[in-house]
């Protein structure tokens, strides 16, 4: 904007903002012209996103500030005339096309203020929410109670707690620091809140492929402890489950490259191209499964607890702060080796913990990115072999070789990748 006032002259410097908040009004007045309730169309927004720029154009040319929430009340005032004179027939208070009309106004101020690109962006967001009313509605319609509180309690975890946990470093090694834990179960929890929003949304019967995915993105333990429980109950289950369950183990592993970007992104290089290969691996044993088992029929529910649940995330805090705090303990005592240990020991159950403690030792400077590598390996690998025998224990042999054969793919695949890259870097 800043560029193309120096090509105008003097007088017309500012047009380049009035242009702008122009085309927000057009965008936002385009989208509330297809509504025939509407008492506001193309035309009074794009005058409204102008006269929003210029009052508060006005106002810093006469230091009367006063002129900019003066503006808005006119707006608002000559909206809610409108509905009385005019009241709509099917009952539509016109509450949106007001709010909207009055964010315009706004949204011109801001382009004054040189704010241009967050004007825009607004803009764009809210011509969104306009547009996708029905879709907006309906999920909303979808999301039971329980959704909402869950909703609500990953607000508390994020909003209200985390601001309110001491930054500071205590204890041996100073490795554990409570605003870092509970920033690693506020993360968690929103991975995990996630996958359970996109499993209700989509619901659980639009094929085993999309079930597995989203299954692991909320737990792959849960997911393949149930389907292995209804293989037991259903032998006929065996090719949907199967598949379910290997899905859900691929997912691992993305969720894991979201950790390290998120956190460590300078480990993201070393491995990435490992996570890469187990995922290739497990996704041909996948696509193969598929086209050899040919899974059908109605897939049943898949029960989810609640990921945002307080006592899960107090569960997954205490369970990270005493993998981290041996981690750096055997770290120091006996090198690398007893953090392999301790890799192995908690990947058996979740690898979340000990992947979130050695990138928290990467952080401190503490642990090379090639440790952190080995750690993820060894620690999926035993979560791998783990769930292999809960498959065989709970849904029996024939289910524990299909699944082991679909899993041992992801794991053959982490090693040869893992081996790749250890002689690249020898």
């Amino acid at each position: 904007m800043t560029d193309l006032a120096t090509w105008l002259p003097p007088e017309l410097a500012a047009l380049p903002r009035y242009l702008i908040a122009l085309a927000i009004g057009l965008l936002m007045g385009l989208e509330r012209e297809r509504n025939p309730a509407a008492k506001a169309g193309l035309r009074t927004f794009a005058l409204t996103a102008l006269f929003g720029v210029l009052s508060a154009h006005l106002g810093t040319a006469l230091a009367s500030v006063w002129l900019i929430p003066a503006g808005l009340l006119l707006v608002g005032g000559m909206m809610i005339a409108a509905y009385q004179r005019a009241p709509d027939e099917g009952g539509d208070p016109g509450t949106t096309t007001m709010a909207a009309l009055m964010l315009c106004y706004g949204l011109g101020v801001l382009v004054w203020h040189d704010e241009a690109q967050l004007a825009v962006m607004l803009g764009i967001v809210a011509t969104m929410l306009l547009y996708f009313k029905p879709e907006l509605r309906g999920i909303s319609e979808r999301l039971s109670r329980r959704d909402l509180l869950s909703v609500l309690q990953f607000a508390v975890l994020s909003l209200i707690i985390l601001p309110l946990v001491p930054n500071r470093d205590y204890g041996p090694y100073g490795a554990l620091n409570p605003y870092q834990i509970w920033w690693m179960v506020v993360l968690i929890a929103g991975v995990g809140l996630a996958g359970y929003a996109a499993l209700r949304l989509v619901g659980q019967q639009r094929g085993a492929v999309i079930l597995g995915l989203l299954g692991g993105l909320v737990s792959s333990t849960a997911t393949t402890l149930a389907f292995s429980r209804h293989t037991r109950a259903a032998p006929a289950m065996l090719p949907v489950a199967v598949i379910v369950i290997v899905l859900a183990n691929l997912m691992v592993l993305v969720r894991l490259g979201v950790l390290v970007a998120v956190l460590a992104p300078s480990v993201l290089p070393e491995l990435l191209p490992v996570l890469i290969g187990g995922l290739i691996a497990g996704g041909l044993g996948a696509a193969y499964g598929v086209r050899r088992l040919k899974p059908a029929g109605d897939l049943p529910d898949l029960a989810m607890s609640n990921p945002t649940e307080l006592r899960t995330a107090l569960g997954f805090g205490l369970m990270y702060a005493v993998v981290l705090l041996a981690a750096a303990w055997l770290s120091d005592g006996l090198g690398t080796r007893g953090l392999y240990a301790v890799a192995v020991m908690s990947g058996l159950t979740d690898v979340d913990a000990i992947t979130l403690s050695s990138l928290r030792l990467f952080n401190l400077d503490t642990l090379p990115a090639a440790a952190v590598v080995n750690v993820v390996v060894l620690a999926t690998l035993a979560n791998l072999g783990f769930k292999m025998g809960l498959a065989f224990a709970i849904g029996g042999p024939r289910m524990a070789r299909h699944a082991a054969a679909g899993m041992g793919a992801v794991g053959l695949g982490l090693i040869g990748a893992w081996a790749i890259m250890r002689g690249f870097s020898a």
